[in-house]
C-alpha cells in the first residue's frame, strides 16, 4: 500500500501554521496496523491542516519511500511501529516514536506532540532504540502506547541473528555437501577425499567460507538488534573470537552458544557506552568511531582472557573423563557421546566427543567413533523432519532451511540444525541431545564402528562403517525422536503462549498476518437456498446456526491491504435448494424464493466473498462464541475439514493480540490445513462485540479470514491491505452497516477497488 502525502493546505509547511510531516508506520507483521496507522495519520493531518507523508513498512516490503529531500524539508518524524525502523536517516530532526496502536487510536495527538518531540541525535541522545516504540526520550502517550504483548528485546534480538544467519547456514552447508558428493573420491578406508586444486575443492572451499562466517553473522545481528549499528562489528567480531578456539588456548571454539553470548555482549556493552556523556565535538565520531573501537576491544579481551579460559579448562578435563570410561558400558558410553555431539554442534563440548572418538580410530577402537558417527547427522535430520511434521510451528524460512538441513545431515553436516538451536534454545537443544542420546547408545549396544573421523550415512555408503543396518537404525531412531521432541516441546510453548509460531523472521503481535498466505479465489460447491416465509435456508453446520454467511477465519492475515476486485454477479441455476427456514437458528435474511449456488449470485474481494459466506446478523455477543459461530457457517462451503482446529488456531491468534482494528471493525483469521482452500467470510453484529480494539469501540463489522498452510502469495497480502484502506472510509462503513440482506452487503463489499 502506498499512503501519498496529505493534500497541502494554504500555507502548510514549516513557514506556516501547518507542518511538513513525515511517518513510518510497521507492524511485526507488516499486515492491518501498519496501513490502518497509515491512513488515521494521513486523515489526522489533512483536518488539521498539515502535509504528511507515510512510509509503510508491510509484509510487501517498505513503499512510498521517504527520500532525502523529504527528509531535509520535514519539522517533524513520527515513527509508529512495533519493531526496529532504521532512525539514522532523521539525525537532526523532531522525532516522535511510539507503538503502532497509538497511530490508530491518537492521531491527532500524535501529530501535536510532535511539534515538540526531542530531536534524534541531539542532547537527548544518540542511541536508536530498539523495540517497539522504543524512543529517544520520548514518553507514552496517555492510555497507553498500545503496542500489546510485545515480544521482548531479547527474543527480537535472538530471531533477528537467527534470520540472518540462515542463508550462510544452507549455503555453506549445501555447498560443502554437493561438492563432497560430486567431486569426493572414496578411500581405501571408507574416507572421502576431494582433490586439491581441483574444481569441486574449490567449491568446497566456498562452502566453507560461508560456515565459516554464520557464527559471527549470528553474534553481529544480535548485537545489531539491541545496539544498532554501533553494535554491528563488535559482535561480528565477538562472534569470530567465540569460534576460534586457537585465540584462547582450546582446541574448539565456542561455536554458536558462544556467539550468542558474543552478540548480547557487545549489544548492551554498546547501549551502555551510547549513555555516556561526551563533550558535543565528540559526538559525531561517536557511532562510527569510538563506540565500535571501544566495544570490539574490551569484548574480545574479556572473551579471550576471561570467557576463553573456562572453555578451554572444560576441553581439556571433558577429554581426561572421557579417557576414564572406555571400559565403561557400550549403552552408556554411547548416550554420553551422543549428548555432547549434540550439545553445541561444533562447540568445545561437541568437539571434545568427537575428536576423543576420532583420536582412538589409531589404537584400533572404532567403536567409539561409530557412536559418534551415528549422532553426528541426527541434529539436522531430526530439526528438517520436524519442519515437515508440523509445518505450521515454522515460518516459511524456517521451512527452507529444514529441507537443507535434511541433505546437510546425510552428509554428517550437523551445523544445518543449527540455526533452530539459535532461534529456539530451550526447546531445540534438549531435543537434539535426547535424540543424539539414543543414537549414540544404540550405536554402542550393537557394536557400530567407524573407521574414518567423520559422520552421517555418507560414510555408511562409502564403506566406512561396520554394522550398516545397525547404524542406520541408530540414526533414523535418533532423528525421530529429536523430531517428535522438538515438536512437543515448541507446540507447547507456543500454546502457552496463546499463538501458533510463524518465519522468519519474526513472529509478532498485531492484528497482522503471517507474511506469507496466497489469494485463491473461493468457490462454492453447494447451493444455498431461501425458503419462504422471511427465513433463509439452513446449513448443517455443527451447532445448527442457520444463515449461509460467515466470516472465515482467515490464519495468519489481517486486514491490511485489501482494495478486493469488483462483485461479480452471476445467474446460476437453483441446485439443492436448502430447507426453508422461519427465520430461527440465528437466520434473518428476507425471502425472494430464489436458490443461490455458492459462488453463484454476487461476488466482492475477488470471490473470496460470496453470498454464502456473508451473515447479515450474529446471533453471539462475545468474541469466542462469534469466532465459533462465523466458523461454523463457513464450514458451510465444504471448505472446513476440521471445524475445533479452525476455532482453536483464530482463537490462538487472539490470544497473540487483538484482531479488532477500530472502528467498529474485526479481522479473526487463521492459517491452517484445517481449511482445503482460502474461504472470507463477513457478518455484522447489531450491538457490537467486545473485541479489544485499540480504539475501545465495539465490532459491528466482522470479517473471517481462513487459508490452507500451502496458501501463500503477495496478492492476497494486497488485498486485504486494500479492504483495510476502504474500512476507513465512514460512508463506506455506514453503507455496509446499513445494506439489507446478503446481496445488498455483497454490492457494497464489491465497491473495494
Amino acid at each position: 500500500m502506498t499512503t501519498s502525502p496529505a493534500e497541502p493546505t494554504e500555507g502548510a509547511g514549516a513557514s506556516g501554521r501547518g507542518l511538513k510531516l513525515l511517518a513510518v508506520t510497521a507492524c511485526p507483521t507488516g499486515i492491518a496496523h501498519t496501513y490502518m496507522a497509515a491512513e488515521k495519520l494521513v486523515q489526522a493531518a489533512r483536518s488539521l491542516g498539515h502535509e504528511i507523508k507515510v512510509e509503510t513498512q508491510g509484509s510487501i516490503g517498505a513503499e512510498n519511500h521517504l527520500s532525502d529531500n523529504d527528509v531535509r524539508d520535514a519539522d517533524a518524524v513520527i515513527i509508529a511501529a512495533d519493531k526496529d525502523v532504521d532512525r539514522s536517516r532523521f539525525v537532526g530532526k523532531r522525532v516522535l516514536a511510539v507503538g503502532v496502536a497509538e497511530g490508530i487510536r491518537h492521531p491527532e495527538q500524535l501529530l501535536e506532540r510532535a511539534r515538540s518531540a526531542p530531536v534524534y541525535g541531539g542532547e537527548e541522545g544518540a542511541g536508536a532504540g530498539n523495540g517497539a516504540g522504543a524512543g529517544v526520550g520520548e514518553a507514552p502517550a496517555a492510555g497507553g502506547s498500545g503496542r500489546g504483548k510485545e515480544r521482548s528485546v531479547t527474543y527480537k534480538a535472538l530471531m533477528n541473528g537467527a534470520s540472518y544467519m540462515f542463508p550462510f547456514v544452507v549455503v555453506g552447508g549445501l555447498l560443502i555437501a554437493i561438492s563432497l558428493a560430486l567431486g569426493g573420491h572414496p578411500q581405501a578406508d571408507g574416507g572421502l577425499v576431494i582433490p586439491d586444486g581441483s574444481f569441486w575443492k574449490h567449491v568446497n572451499d566456498i562452502g566453507v567460507i560461508g560456515f565459516t562466517l554464520m557464527v559471527p553473522v549470528l553474534s553481529g545481528y544480535i548485537a545489531y538488534a539491541i545496539g544498532d549499528r554501533p553494535a554491528l562489528v563488535p559482535g561480528m567480531i565477538g562472534g569470530w573470537i567465540a569460534n576460534t578456539g586457537s585465540l584462547y588456548d582450546s582446541k574448539a571454539g565456542a561455536g554458536f552458544i558462544g556467539a550468542i553470548v558474543t552478540g548480547f555482549l557487545a549489544g548492551y556493552l554498546v547501549q551502555w557506552i551510547k549513555k555516556i556523556k561526551v563533550p558535543k565535538f565528540a559526538r559525531p565520531i561517536m557511532p562510527i568511531i569510538v563506540i565500535p573501537i571501544v566495544a570490539t576491544t574490551v569484548l574480545g579481551l574479556f572473551f579471550i582472557y576471561v570467557i576463553g579460559r573456562p572453555i578451554s579448562w572444560v576441553f581439556t578435563h571433558l577429554t581426561d573423563w572421557l579417557g576414564g570410561m572406555t571400559g565403561s558400558s557400550a549403552i552408556l558410553l554411547g548416550a554420553l557421546l551422543g549428548l555432547m555431539i549434540a550439545f553445541d554442534m561444533g562447540g568445545p563440548v561437541n568437539k571434545t566427543a568427537f575428536l576423543f572418538g576420532a583420536g582412538l580410530i589409531a589404537t584400533g577402537n572404532q567403536t567409539v567413533m561409530g557412536m559418534c558417527a551415528a549422532a553426528i547427522p541426527v541434529m539436522p535430520l531430526g530439526q528438517g523432519l520436524a519442519t515437515l511434521v508440523r509445518r505450521r510451528l515454522y515460518s516459511e524460512q524456517e521451512r527452507e532451511t529444514g529441507m537443507a538441513a535434511l541433505f546437510m545431515g546425510l552428509f554428517g553436516i550437523s551445523e544445518g540444525a543449527i540455526p533452530f538451536a539459535a532461534a529456539r534454545p530451550a526447546q531445540v537443544i534438549p531435543a537434539n541431545m535426547l535424540g543424539g542420546a539414543v543414537a549414540g547408545a544404540l550405536a554402542g549396544t550393537t557394536g557400530v564402528t567407524d573407521a574414518v573421523p567423520h559422520g552421517g550415512p555418507i560414510v555408511a555408503v562409502l564403506g566406512a562403517v561396520g554394522g550398516v543396518p545397525a547404524f542406520f537404525l541408530a540414526v533414523v531412531a535418533g532423528s525421530v525422536v529429536t523430531a517428535v521432541t522438538t515438536v512437543v516441546l515448541v507446540d507447547v510453548v507456543e500454546r502457552r503462549k496463546g499463538g501458533v509460531a510463524a518465519a522468519g523472521a519474526a513472529v509478532g503481535v498485531g492484528v497482522g498476518v503471517e507474511a506469507d498466505v496466497a489469494p485463491v479465489v473461493v468457490g462454492v460447491g453447494a447451493s444455498v437456498g431461501r425458503g419462504g416465509g422471511g427465513g433463509r435456508g439452513r446449513v448443517a453446520s455443527r451447532t445448527g446456526v442457520a444463515g449461509v454467511s460467515v466470516p472465515a477465519g482467515h490464519v495468519g492475515a489481517s486486514v491490511e491491504e485489501v482494495d478486493g476486485a469488483a462483485a461479480d454477479s452471476a445467474s446460476v441455476e437453483v441446485a439443492d435448494r436448502a430447507d426453508g427456514g422461519d427465520g430461527g437458528d440465528g437466520g434473518d435474511g428476507s425471502s425472494d424464493g430464489a436458490g443461490l449456488d455458492e459462488g453463484a449470485g454476487p461476488e466482492a474481494l475477488s470471490g473470496y466473498l460470496t453470498g454464502r459466506t456473508v451473515k447479515t446478523q450474529l446471533v453471539a455477543d462475545e468474541k469466542e462464541a462469534a469466532i465459533r459461530e462465523m466458523v461454523e457457517l463457513v464450514a458451510g462451503t465444504g471448505k472446513v475439514a476440521d471445524v475445533d482446529e479452525l476455532v482453536r488456531v483464530a482463537l490462538a491468534r487472539e490470544a497473540q493480540g487483538t484482531t479488532g482494528l477500530g472502528e467498529e471493525i474485526a479481522i479473526p483469521h487463521a492459517k491452517t490445513d484445517a481449511v482445503t482452500a482460502p474461504v472470507v467470510g463477513f457478518a455484522r453484529s447489531a450491538d457490537g462485540i467486545d473485541w479489544g480494539s485499540p480504539d475501545g469501540t465495539r465490532a459491528r463489522l466482522v470479517f473471517l479470514i481462513s487459508v490452507p498452510e500451502a496458501a501463500a502469495g503477495d496478492e492476497h497480502l494486497r488485498i486485504l491491505a486494500l479492504l483495510s484502506r476502504k474500512l476507513m472510509a465512514a460512508d463506506f462503513r455506514a453503507r455496509l452497516q446499513g445494506a439489507e440482506g446478503e446481496a445488498a452487503i455483497l454490492r457494497v463489499l464489491g465497491e473495494i477497488q
